[in-house]
């Protein structure tokens, strides 16, 4: 049996994630040398490191799989996207694609959120959209009973 998940230190690894692939997709270091410096400075304290270091491993040797799964809902390019917009859509739809164990309206509202606190003014209404609609294909029985559920009184 698992222990239960904190949710907050699951939201503070969320945020140093954005800030880590930020950091890596403005500066080209390392995956390496991203997590070296994650690891010896505050962003990680009482964070889920597991959490951080297992998703930033899967966003940096997989971003170019992730932006296919995402790319399709844009209305424009990929490296059009601001660096932000970027690195959200990407830990977000890894952790839909890779974290089943997170409900999907959790992704969408921990991302959205995050999006909207570091991103453009009406950026995370972008986000919104674009995740919403790869949570539908990336998890659609979770998503028709959500939205099951959501229609009865």
């Amino acid at each position: 049996m698992t222990g239960k998940i904190n949710q907050r230190a699951r939201h503070r690894a969320r945020r140093a994630l954005l800030q880590a692939i930020y950091q890596w997709q403005i500066s080209g270091h390392s995956a390496a040398e991203i997590e070296r410096q994650f690891a010896t400075g505050e962003a990680l304290r009482r964070a889920d490191k597991a959490f951080f270091s297992t998703c930033l491993d899967a966003v940096l040797t997989g971003a170019e799989k992730l932006d296919k799964l995402y790319e399709t809902y844009l209305d424009r390019r990929v490296d059009q996207l601001d660096h932000i917009e970027r690195a959200v859509l990407r830990a977000g739809v890894l952790e839909l694609r890779d974290r089943i164990e997170v409900p999907f309206k959790v992704v969408l509202d921990e991302w959205v959120s995050l999006a909207s606190q570091f991103g453009a003014e009406d950026g995370h209404r972008y986000i919104n959209g674009v995740l919403d609609r790869v949570a539908k294909d990336l998890r659609p029985v979770e998503v028709a009973a959500n939205a099951v559920q959501g229609s009865t009184p």
